[in-house]
């Protein structure tokens, strides 16, 4: 695809299948198509190369096409399907392929401008320098150009006649018509008085080829950084069976696998370390060079590079399962979508090419009637054709996402898409749930008080009770517990959503959480000795936890988090781009109150339930606010999605990561002003290049018409258009 106008031919054709919807990038020539039962990969090939196109699936990371389901979709849900360009069947990565087709299409372009800038220098020096020019000098012109404008221009004119053929015109049409219009002229004037506009021919032809080989290697640069990513996954893995270890494929390995993995080898999929220490390099994931230090229990990402010491690793998710390509499936999901601003550009680019041809055609009726000479009326017609470019409207957007987006997955910063960028922009309060984003989450018990009765039968009831749980407070007291010994299995268990638990445990009826909660469950306040353990561990900043057993109270448990170090610069930096931070959390004030004053935060709002923090959210939005929400756990699943931004913390919940539009790799709180920043540094390039791509358009075709372009320099000028847009997204590259 070369403009903004392939991409709206290409959508309209797969959409005129029933019930697909499709979505088209013109940066990374991929189309998303989202397709209903009963429709496969070949109707959408086919569709693409109905619009003159052609197509094949994206293979996934293992080899099958993403989103793929033998070729149909399910009887109930609809299937996505990827597609690239090309032609025939690949046996490379889905990167892999990516990298190899913007290769070649690099070197065809680089081999084809060589040839045209050789044969087409002689031309233009001859014909502008006249010392230089000879007896018959025009026919040896007329020689050299031929290849250029023929072979040298191949890619415009095959483009222009399948746009003919499709009856929708873009850039091609524009730069086919003004090549052959020259050359054709230059062929008749010749013919008649021996002058020629050949130059005019090859310059235009060598310099939108040179601007084409720019953007090219430009666009497979600013895609770089994802592939690498993608690339990060090791080839085989040290299985071992029996005590014997083999050399396998990755595509080999299944959940339950041990495998080992050396000092200098990467992890080959996610799973569990069960033997040995090591630090781990997972810069490629959280942006972090600081070494993660892991021992047995702790969970590692396939892909990160073991740096020290042995491991021996339990697989856990394989495949498209794994965290690294789950990234990389976000981000180029994020590279898809479209603007509100990029869907402007689509409508404008649509009817754009027709109007310049129209005028284009104006002008040169304009030039005659004026009783102007031919030569000058076809250069003003020529220049028109020539200086209007859509490819930089085309590009304007998608090439600033993807360089955006590819950057923020360096640092650890997923973002889902261009409308979490703009949402970004307008953000003026966050609110910042505190365990696990700006606490450490790994919460530990610091006080056990039984009530008439010794530590270890409470710690053993309770741990009971909350072993069905994952909430970190939960994990905590199981953790506690099962250092003492074995803990029973509730024979029935009910989650109270940020309350407590309440649970059947060896035929005794038992209630864990909050004081006030197990006051109303209890119908009565607790017991003074309780009371008296829970102002105690909540002033000093812990959460007090009540145990109690067929409605007695057993004792209390003390639960205390740590502030994470990067948590105080986090809250700072958010407050130097505008936005207010709120802390919110499920916890008690006193906890609450001594993190705020840890971190900096002057608004606490304590003991909210998930309803309570959604409520938050609308109450904030209601005042005028543009809301943020930063959280990790299933609790914080509803406010992240009703907030204008949801941003989850990359340790969390699988569902607090689905309902945000940004998710934070390595846990960070740093990382929240950075997607920020980056966000409106995106935008603030988008922007620039819609100006530029706009201004240009605006400016020049006026000019042209007017006669007061000549149509080497409209050639230059186009080209240069789209280069600028591509080169001005590259700066986001450099983001820090």
């Amino acid at each position: 695809m070369t403009c903004a106008a392939c991409v709206g031919r290409v959508e309209k054709s797969l959409r005129r299948i029933p019930g697909v919807e499709a979505t088209v990038n013109l940066a990374t020539e991929r189309a998303r198509v989202r397709v209903p039962p009963g429709v496969g990969i070949p109707e959408i090939v086919d569709a693409v190369e109905a619009a003159g196109y052609a197509a094949t699936p994206r293979p996934a990371a293992h080899g099958a096409p993403e989103g793929h389901d033998g070729g149909r979709a399910g009887p109930d849900h609809p299937a996505h399907h990827h597609l690239a360009p090309g032609h025939g069947a690949h046996d490379h990565g889905a990167h892999d392929h990516g990298a190899l087709v913007a290769a070649t299409q690099v070197r065809r372009l680089r081999d084809r401008l060589i040839v045209a800038i050789a044969l087409a220098a002689p031309v233009v020096l001859i014909a502008m320098v006249p010392p230089l020019q000879f007896p018959y000098w025009q026919w040896v012109a007329l020689a050299l150009a031929i290849p250029v404008v023929t072979w040298g221009a191949w890619p415009f004119h095959r483009g222009a006649w399948s746009e003919v053929r499709h009856a929708s015109l873009g850039m091609d049409s524009l730069v086919s018509l003004g090549v052959i219009t020259a050359f054709g002229w230059s062929i008749v004037a010749l013919a008649v008085n021996g002058e020629t506009y050949l130059e005019v021919a090859v310059a235009v032809t060598s310099l939108i080829l040179l601007g084409r080989w720019i953007e090219a290697r430009a666009k497979r640069e600013a895609g770089g950084a994802l592939r690498a990513l993608a690339e990060l996954g090791a080839k085989e893995a040290a299985r071992v069976r029996g005590g014997r270890e083999e050399l396998v494929p990755v595509g080999a390995l299944v959940a339950g696998d041990l495998v080992r993995v050396r000092p200098g080898e990467r992890i080959p999929s996610d799973g569990v370390v069960r033997e040995g220490t090591s630090a781990l390099d997972a810069s490629a994931f959280t942006g972090e060079s600081v070494p993660v230090e892991v021992a047995p229990g702790a969970r590692v990402a396939g892909g990160m590079l073991n740096a020290s010491g042995a491991l021996l690793v339990e697989i856990e998710r394989v495949g498209a399962d794994t965290e690294l390509a789950r990234i990389t499936r976000l981000v180029e999901d994020a590279q898809t979508e479209k603007s509100s601003a990029q869907r402007l550009a689509d409508r404008i680019s649509a009817v754009f090419v027709p109007i310049v041809i129209a005028v284009a055609v104006l002008a040169l009726a304009g030039w005659l009637l004026a009783s102007q000479p031919i030569d000058a009326a076809l250069t003003a017609a020529i220049a028109t054709l020539i200086i209007a470019c859509p490819c930089a409207l085309g590009l304007a957007t998608p090439v600033a996402i993807l360089v955006g987006t590819t950057r923020g997955s360096q640092l650890g910063i997923l973002i889902s898409g261009p409308e979490a960028l703009e949402r970004t922009r307008r953000i003026t309060a966050v609110l910042l749930d505190k365990t696990g984003t700006l606490t450490v989450g790994r919460m530990r018990v610091t006080d056990v008080v039984p009530i008439g009765g010794d530590e270890a039968p409470l710690l053993r009831l309770a741990a009971a009770a909350e072993q069905g749980s994952e909430h970190p407070i939960a994990r905590a007291i199981v953790e506690r517990a099962a250092d003492a010994g074995a803990i029973p299995a509730p024979e029935r268990f009910d989650a109270a959503a940020g309350l407590g638990v309440r649970a059947r445990v060896e035929g005794r009826e038992l209630a864990v959480g909050r004081a006030a909660w197990i006051a109303e469950e209890l119908g009565e306040a607790p017991p003074p000795p309780a009371a008296a353990a829970v102002e105690r561990i909540e002033a000093s900043g812990g959460t007090a936890v009540l145990v109690a057993a067929d409605r007695v109270v057993l004792g209390v448990l003390g639960v205390a988090d740590e502030v994470k170090p990067a948590s105080p610069g986090a809250v700072a930096a958010l407050r130097a781009l505008g936005i207010e931070p709120v802390l919110l959390t499920g916890d008690n004030a006193g906890a609450a109150r001594a993190v705020a004053a840890a971190v900096g935060i002057d608004d606490v709002r304590a003991g909210m339930t998930p309803q309570g923090k959604v409520e938050t959210v609308r109450a904030l939005r209601a005042e005028g606010r543009a809301v943020a929400m930063v959280g990790d756990g299933i609790n914080d699943a509803a406010a992240l999605a009703a907030a204008d931004l949801g941003i989850a913390m990359g340790g969390g919940t699988d569902a607090a990561i689905a309902a945000a539009d940004i998710t934070i790799v390595g846990g960070d709180p740093g990382r929240i002003a950075d997607a920020v920043r980056l966000s409106r540094r995106t935008l603030g390039v988008i922007r620039g290049n819609l100006f530029w791509a706009f201004a240009y358009n605006v400016a020049a075709i006026p000019l042209a018409v007017a006669g007061l372009l000549n149509p080497m320099i409209a050639a230059a000028a186009m080209a240069f258009s789209s280069v600028f847009v591509v080169l001005n997204s590259l700066r986001l590259r450099r983001f820090r």
